[in-house]
């Protein structure tokens, strides 16, 4: 039978075993906060979508 020994007077390694035992995994969860972007900043991907949105000027071509 192991000798009780209080946390506080154990060895920096017995805590780190103690310790590394009762962490456990967050599974599923990923820990990262998370928030929607602000609508008000300025976005430069989103400023060049209206160029996306123009019709490509080479599908215009005029036969005469």
């Amino acid at each position: 039978m192991k000798k009780f020994i209080p946390y506080e007077k154990l060895s920096k390694k017995e805590k780190r075993k103690i310790d590394q035992a009762k962490r456990q995994t967050w599974g599923e969860l990923n820990p990262v906060t998370r928030k929607p972007e602000n609508s008000k900043a300025y976005n430069r991907k989103r400023t060049q979508d209206w160029k996306k949105e123009l019709p490509n000027p080479a599908s215009f071509v005029l036969f005469l």
